[in-house]
């Protein structure tokens, strides 16, 4: 087994400025060292996995880190900065810099020893021997763990048992004299923890470290379930039973949550289980006294926002958004399943057949009407979820399985008063808030167990359906047939506006939160179907097969400007982009999003106002060219396609052609150049 960091990998006077230079200045070292095949398609990986969230820490420590195909054997490159570099830690700049990279198929045993590291530094003694090193050759035997802060076989010993306990799955923080069972006559406050990160390196264990520790402090047994890339040993049913609460310290989707339900829960991104842990432990013990029975839906989201805060304390936008993509999430395969059935009914017996009796009445097998009523009616049945499944799944995206029943039925009232799309996201906002306030009341311990199936869909559907009714309903009706109308009336230079923003929308964040928002929007008015509804459908998907399009156009005509991975990107960009796939076009947005971003957010704006100049229609939600056959006005639609695209690929090649030209000395090698190797 290679070393995971020699005496080449370390350089103790890092003159780098930037975070991307950092990783740079440590990522040659280790292509010279023959750890990195592609530098800058390992560089690309750094970079989507830093654009996921910030890697510093706070005490001073960066450490950016990925799995990448690029990476021959587990490596870790460490450079000191005298003035410190801004990796978006809340208590300012980094001087402690580690590099870490991952094969994709690393093995248990190198992402054991990069968990124990992860865990040692927490430990102050380790992180001042590394600012007081003065040998590069110590400092790698030091981070190898060969020379400990002090030699103190104890410390050493520690440090063993943390690295054991990466393998294995064990408990954190057991034993003597930690707060456990047997510190004191009476039981201890018990809590299970889960910690999980997207690369499974770093965050996950340290967060895991950090909770072990203020356990400990606060003299409270704390059993952590690591679940990083080294695998992780699922934590004992009856420790589970056992616990007082749980705390979720993820940035990913914490597997088999159904084992914690029932319990009172803290859920946050893995950054708040490093930085404030006591605070963690603190709140779970209140959410116990107070009888909080776990809301598992408040985990939904499970991402940090940036700025190392948890669902549970995020910013009410970031939340609010959150709620509303859990919907959406839940909604889209309904809208796409039924929609592309109803489409292709349309190709085969035209629109009247919308109109056609119940094929439970009617149905001749030899006749092409018949089938195409049945695949009309089938897609309607589908798209008849559509609201209800939006409302019951923002619900459950607040207040988890509690709320989906009066998630749904607040949907269906939506329907029924005619308050569509609109009413759906109230109800389902309306739904999740009732039942949060419900969950808040202290019930007696004999009465939780039916809170969950009885008493709260009872109330919360009561509560909900009177406001649906009664209240909201109504003005949301209101409003909903006045953006109708005004979807109607669209024309001129009017529905070109509204198509520049709706491309400006589904290029921006390719698949993400505006994007989602621009796509919701469309997918609603396929509901009950208008001209302007299918005219802004048609603009929508339009533009978001630009951005894929536009770099597989660009890595094909100017492959020089882009590394072996990104052209393989845009091989596999140009189906995705004719799928209606936006997302194909992430990785290059990730590497180097100031050129990628703008170019491509230009083109999808002159497909959308072309599109909607055109009058292009829609009446499926998906598909790309592939349903051609049912956009109306098709030959000019893919016209406004292509024209974004070629607007969006050649801003790309000229802004990386600039940055080529200005920056001689920064720009990327051609990606065929031989990897410098050590000499």
């Amino acid at each position: 087994m290679s070393e995971l960091i020699t005496a080449e990998l370390v350089d103790l006077d890092l003159s780098a400025t930037t975070k991307d230079a950092a990783a740079r200045s440590l990522a040659e070292r280790m292509a010279a060292a023959r750890r990195v095949t592609d530098l800058e398609g390992f560089l690309a990986d750094v970079a989507a996995r830093e654009a996921q969230m910030p890697t510093g820490l706070d005490g001073g420590i960066g450490i950016p880190h990925c799995r990448s195909e690029h990476v021959t054997a587990p490596t870790l490159a460490f450079g000191r900065s005298g003035r410190g570099i801004d990796f978006g830690a809340a208590d300012g700049p980094a001087d402690l810099i580690f590099l870490i990279a991952a094969p994709a198929g690393a093995d248990d045993d190198h992402l054991t020893i990069l968990s124990g590291l992860a865990r040692r530094l927490m430990d102050p003694e380790f992180t001042d021997a590394l600012r007081a090193g003065t040998d590069p050759g110590a400092v790698a035997a030091l981070i190898r763990g060969e020379e400990p802060p002090e030699p103190d076989a104890a410390a050493a010993a520690e440090v063993h048992a943390a690295e054991g306990e990466a393998r294995t799955g064990a408990p954190v923080g057991e034993g003597p004299g930690t707060g456990g069972a047997g510190a004191s006559g009476n039981a201890p406050f018990r809590i299970v923890a889960v910690t999980s990160c997207p690369t499974g390196i770093a965050h996950t264990y340290m967060a895991a470290e950090s909770l072990a520790a203020a356990g400990r402090t606060e003299g409270v047994e704390v059993t952590v379930e690591t679940q990083g890339s080294a695998g992780f040993q699922k934590l004992d049913p009856a420790v589970i039973a056992s616990a007082d609460a749980v705390i979720w310290a993820h940035d990913v989707e914490v597997r088999e949550k159904g084992r914690f339900r029932g319990k009172p829960l803290v859920d946050v991104g893995v950054k708040a289980g490093i930085n404030r842990p006591a605070e963690l432990i603190a709140e779970a013990r209140r959410k116990a006294e107070r009888g909080e029975v776990a809301t598992l839906a408040e985990s939904e989201g499970g991402t940090d926002s940036g700025a190392g805060s948890g669902a549970d304390h995020a910013h009410f936008g970031v939340r609010l958004r959150t709620y509303l993509m859990s919907g959406v999430s839940y909604m889209v395969p309904f809208v796409a399943a039924g929609g592309l059935l109803i489409a292709l009914s349309f190709a085969i017996g035209g629109y009247e057949i919308a109109n056609a009796k119940s094929v439970a009445d009617h149905f001749v097998w030899g006749e092409a009407d018949s089938w195409a009523a049945l695949l009309n009616q089938i897609g309607s049945a589908a798209f008849a979820f559509l609201v209800p499944v939006l409302a019951g799944y923002i619900a459950y995206g607040m207040a988890d399985r509690p709320a989906l029943v009066p998630g749904f039925v607040g949907g269906s009232i939506a329907l029924t008063v005619n308050a569509g799309f609109l009413g759906g996201l109230v109800a389902g906002l309306l739904a999740g808030a009732v039942v949060m306030a419900i969950q808040r009341v202290p019930v007696h311990a004999t009465l939780r167990g039916i809170m969950p199936v009885l008493v709260i869909p009872l109330i919360a559907s009561a509560a909900v359906g009177f406001l649906m009714f009664i209240v909201v309903g109504k003005p949301i009706a209101s409003l909903q047939s006045a953006l109708t109308d005004w979807l109607n009336g669209l024309s001129g230079s009017n529905a070109v506006i509204l198509g520049v923003v709706l491309g400006l929308m589904m290029c921006f964040d390719m698949g993400g939160p505006l994007n989602k928002v621009a796509y919701a929007f469309a997918v609603g008015g396929l509901a009950d179907p208008t001209d302007g509804s299918l005219k802004v459908m048609a603009a929508v998907m339009a533009a978001g097969m630009v951005p894929p399009l536009a770099l597989a156009l660009a890595t094909t005509a100017r492959k020089k400007l882009f590394t072996k991975t990104e052209r393989e990107n845009g091989r596999a960009a140009w189906v995705l982009g004719a799928s209606f796939i936006t997302e194909g076009a992430i990785p290059f947005a990730a590497a180097d999003p100031l050129r990628v971003i703008p170019s491509v957010m230009a083109g999808g704006a002159v497909t959308g106002a072309l599109s909607m100049a055109f009058g292009a229609t829609l009446r499926a939600p998906h598909g790309g060219i592939f349903v051609v056959p049912l956009i109306g006005q098709p030959f000019l639609y893919l016209l406004a396609i292509a024209a974004g695209t070629l607007v969006a690929a050649a801003l790309v090649v000229v802004l990386k052609g600039a940055r080529r030209t200005a920056d001689p000395a920064g720009e990327a090698e051609p990606a065929d150049a031989p990897v410098p190797v050590a000499a």
